[in-house]
């Protein structure tokens, strides 16, 4: 019962169907009260937008992942403190953050919010090195300034990372095939004289799903995830032939045999990891094989099945796959093992097919007409120790031995996966560079770097965004214009950047051309702070002050760490010459950001009018420090400077 509710919760999540799996998983919960279950019911309350009562089943759990969904959910209701403490617990000071890469992002973003930008930096920069392809930990170090040149970033470095996380993972796929085919030999030893059918054989093991744990499930699936090849879960299932063609207890449909005598082998026979641990029955074992019985039960196994399996299969190699694998042993020897010892292993007729994640690909090898041997537990235990040998922790180049490697569901060779990435990281290196030096407003080198892209990437609404951001900065209203133009039709329903595009709009006075845009963008989404920007810029051109001010609040109060909203409600209070309130919003923008320029240049002029040049001129000057290539910041930069002066030679004059 647990595991078919928590396989038709994780059903309803993989389909949207939120409502649904929260229902089934409230059932789960009360039924089998688990912290992995409650984990389970926290995930779907996130994904409904329900952090508050993920927050309240969670409060007090010890649980690694239990805490970074306790800190998910505290940090969506802003409870900040509440979070950095679940993610590093004050009675374990130097404990291990939860999730790895995704856990120091989480840390990094809540220092950034209360101000602790070292520390930010630090856990951003520790995400990215755990995981080089976090691109939104690159993002947040250019918001910060601190981010490194993207050549070092996405460089050798970051190769070698994503090189060596890919060849733990093709290692443990590829020692998990080979002891799913020691497994075969055993097992075509168990059956070799017994007349099983393939069709019977998979009833056999499908039978048993009923009675798995959900702890099994969920280990196995993080083992197999991973690719991880020991600590695996196997079916210990008896055949109903068997049982009937035998008095003694029936063999294992599977058994891996390794020196410390553990069995330690998974059976998958679906896209779902599916494994019980059974350990206790050990079947005799059949120690000689009649080669003459096999090839008789061979004809009779595939003789009137049409096309053999393998033609079948073979379409399919290399193709999809998973690091979980089932063995399904037919009759005869695979030929790929090194056994060591005098005895050779009799190489009959083994035809192994290998199951990953619900798609197959056939392994064949079919050798006749050597002598019967017999084949005892002490060379299986070698071969499955000289099969398991390669120490994981290897650094080697992937295409070294030319192995294939799962990526994503999908067997891809390794060489593919270096040039792969290797792609993927000059792609994000261009990327990342366009991206700095825009945060840094080098804008015409932001362009420049932006233009190297390749077409089918610039033509992006992101990058196109970013090409109108750059021209708005540089004061060239009418190419942002185009550009942002331009990203509104590579992707209509992007909001990216569209609070830009209305202030752009708004200096260009086309009133239409907004009215429009901000109608577009309320349609689009109602509950995007961009929306109700772009309508406030409208208000705003028509001078109607307070209604713009009312949306851009609107703005804040759907997402109160939308810095340009602050500003906007700045100007506007500015505009109906509420400077006190103005300072405030001012503020609250540079508490969330505090390299926006645009709430240091807010405040520079309320000082300015209120002819508090000292206090002016610090605040044009900390903009200027962050922008230094504008115009407009210059100009007032160089008023308050003026009027320091004018007011100190009047002084002296005063004086003499």
């Amino acid at each position: 019962m647990e595991a078919i509710l928590t396989d038709c919760v994780q059903s309803s999540l993989r389909h949207f169907m939120f409502k649904n799996a929260i229902f089934l998983c409230e059932r789960l919960c009360a039924e089998f009260p688990s912290e992995v279950n409650l984990q389970l019911l926290a995930a779907c309350y996130l994904q409904n937008n329900q952090a508050h009562s993920a927050y309240h089943i969670l409060k007090g759990t010890q649980m690694a992942q239990s805490r970074y969904l306790f800190a998910i959910s505290c940090f969506q209701m802003d409870l900040l403190n509440e979070a950095e403490t679940a993610l590093c617990p004050a009675n374990e000071p130097g404990g291990e953050i939860p999730n790895g890469a995704a856990g120091h992002y989480l840390l990094g973003l809540i220092y950034r919010y209360t101000d602790r930008q070292k520390s930010a930096i630090h856990h951003f920069r520790l995400a990215l090195s755990i995981d080089p392809l976090l691109w939104a930990a690159y993002e947040e170090l250019c918001l910060l300034g601190a981010a490194e040149e993207a050549a070092v970033v996405f460089g050798e470095a970051a190769a070698l990372s994503i090189q060596k996380q890919y060849l733990n993972h093709g290692l443990a796929s590829s020692n998990l095939h080979t002891s799913s085919e020691d497994c075969n030999l055993v097992s075509s030893q168990n059956f070799g004289s017994e007349d099983v059918s393939p069709r019977q054989l998979k009833h056999t093991q499908g039978s048993n799903l009923r009675d798995i744990p959900a702890a099994a499930l969920s280990g196995a699936a993080s083992q197999s995830q991973y690719g991880g090849p020991s600590n695996m879960l196997f079916y210990n299932t008896p055949s109903p032939m068997a049982s009937q063609l035998s008095g003694v207890a029936p063999p294992p449909l599977c058994r891996n045999v390794q020196p410390n005598g553990s069995n330690l082998n998974a059976v998958n026979t679906d896209s779902s990891p599916r494994s019980v641990v059974n350990s206790t029955i050990q079947a005799p074992r059949r120690k000689f094989v009649d080669e003459g019985k096999l090839r008789k039960i061979s004809g009779r196994l595939f003789s009137d099945s049409g096309p053999r399996r393998s033609t079948r299969l073979a379409g399919d190699a290399g193709t999809n796959t998973n690091a979980n694998t089932t063995a399904i042993a037919g009759n005869g020897t695979n030929s790929s093992f090194k056994y060591l010892g005098s005895s050779k292993l009799t190489s009959v007729a083994l035809r192994a097919v290998t199951v990953r994640k619900g798609q197959s690909w056939a392994n064949e090898n079919i050798e006749e007409g050597i002598q019967n041997e017999a084949f005892d537990d002490s060379h299986a235990n070698m071969a499955s120790t000289t099969s398991s040998s390669f120490p994981s922790g290897d650094v080697r180049p992937l295409d070294q031995d030319g192995a294939t490697v799962p990526v994503g569901g999908v067997v891809i060779s390794s060489s593919k996966v270096i040039s792969g990435a290797s792609e993927v990281l000059g792609l994000l290196r261009t990327l990342g560079e366009g991206y700095r030096l825009s945060c840094l407003y080098r804008c015409q080198d932001a362009l420049d770097t932006y233009v190297r892209l390749p077409l089918k990437h610039y033509n992006t609404s992101w990058v196109l965004s970013k090409v109108g951001k750059a021209h708005f900065e540089l004061v060239d209203y009418l190419e942002a214009d185009r550009a942002f133009n331009l990203a509104r039709r590579a992707s209509l329903c992007s909001l990216e950047g569209m609070d830009i595009y209305s202030t752009v709009l708004y200096h260009l006075k086309e009133d239409m051309k907004l009215s429009y845009l901000a109608q577009e963008l309320i349609s689009t989404d109602r509950l995007a702070p961009q929306s109700w920007c772009a309508m406030g810029n409208c208000y705003s051109l028509q001078k109607d002050h307070e209604t713009a001010l009312k949306n851009f609040q609107r703005a804040v109060q759907l997402n109160s760490r939308f810095v340009y909203a602050h500003t906007l409600c700045g100007h506007e209070y500015v505009a109906l010459e509420d400077f006190e309130n103005g300072i405030k919003s001012y503020q609250n923008a540079l508490r969330i950001d505090s390299r926006h320029y645009n709430a240091w240049y807010g405040l520079g002029m309320i000082f300015l009018r209120q002819e508090k040049f000292e206090f002016s001129e610090h605040h044009f000057g900390m903009a200027f420090d962050i922008n230094p290539r504008s115009s407009v910041i210059m100009s007032y930069l160089g008023t308050a400077l003026h009027a320091l002066k004018v007011r100190l030679l009047s002084v002296l004059f005063i004086i003499s």
